[in-house]
């Protein structure tokens, strides 16, 4: 394996990424990170970037223990991310921990393939969606709409539906507490917008060491069936190559839209990236 390999640079992601937003605590072989400051909660798993050389970690049951012990005490879920790669013995760790274990396979944008250009219901506009854009608490309720209701269906969920998460979202902090990574450029937002400015889809990435995983793409069910998460997923990925990163990649949980975004230049890359008790992150 070399040190160019998509593995490697997803693998040196992981490692990277969260320390943006998290500081990293070390128990044996395992690896926690910890928020510095409010938002969604970081994960633990085996040391990240080893060089392929030393092999993979060797995890045992009390470094497990030990990490879920101290996530107890933060309050945050007992959760672990990990490539299945790198780690191939700790899958059946976990499990007998008690945690359940889901698969999600990664696939990886070709570099040398231009990005289709999507095409859109009438009226319908993407953009990037910054800290100072009024819309910013609409975009970040599509995915609590979107992921509330699984599928890809068409759903009763819709304007209504969005004005209440996001004024919610305005009320508890959520809004406030993404604020400073998006000023920091940490985060990147991306959203799909019908004529008079509502956002129907909306995902984003966090670009670190010239590479990024897009996730997060979710639509308004009441707008599916549209094209509007291939069109977000399309325009987040042409604005990450126009700043810099050329690894973009993403971990998918359907063959269908695996699909998707094969036709939009993406690969399967040979890896898979597996969740332990880990609620999504969402934005």
């Amino acid at each position: 394996m070399t040190e160019t390999s998509p593995r490697d640079r997803m693998e040196r992601y992981y490692a990277t990424v969260p320390l943006l937003f998290a500081e990293a605590e070390e128990f044996g072989s395992l690896r926690l990170f910890v928020r510095k400051e409010p938002g969604a909660p970081y994960y633990g798993g085996p040391f990240h970037a080893r060089p392929a050389s030393a092999g993979a970690p060797d995890v045992t049951d009390a470094d497990i223990a030990r990490v879920r012990a101290r996530q107890r005490e933060l309050g945050v879920p007992e959760s672990f991310e990990w490539l299945a790669e790198v780690a191939p013995a700790l899958r059946a760790r976990v499990e007998a921990a008690g945690l359940s274990v889901a698969e999600r396979p990664l696939m990886v944008l070709d570099p040398h393939l231009p990005l289709p250009a999507p095409k859109l219901p009438e009226g319908v506009t993407v953009r990037v969606v910054d800290a100072d854009d009024p819309a910013l608490p609409a975009v970040l309720a599509i995915p609590h709409l979107a992921f509330g209701a699984e599928g890809t269906a068409v759903g009763a969920a819709g304007r209504a539906e969005l004005a209440a998460v996001a004024a919610r979202l305005t009320a508890d902090g959520t809004v406030a507490t993404t604020l400073p990574s998006l000023y920091a450029g940490h985060k990147k937002l991306v959203a799909a917008f019908a004529g008079d400015g509502t956002p129907l889809a909306a995902g984003h990435y966090h670009p670190a060491g010239g590479a990024t995983e897009i996730g997060g793409i979710g639509t308004l069910p009441a707008a599916r069936r549209q094209g509007l998460g291939a069109a977000v997923m399309a325009a987040a990925a042409a604005h990450a190559r126009d700043n810099g990163v050329h690894t973009v990649f993403l971990a998918y949980a359907d063959e269908a839209v695996a699909r998707i975004y094969a036709r939009l230049g993406f690969r399967r890359a040979g890896v898979t990236l597996l969740i332990a008790n880990q609620p999504a992150r969402g934005q």
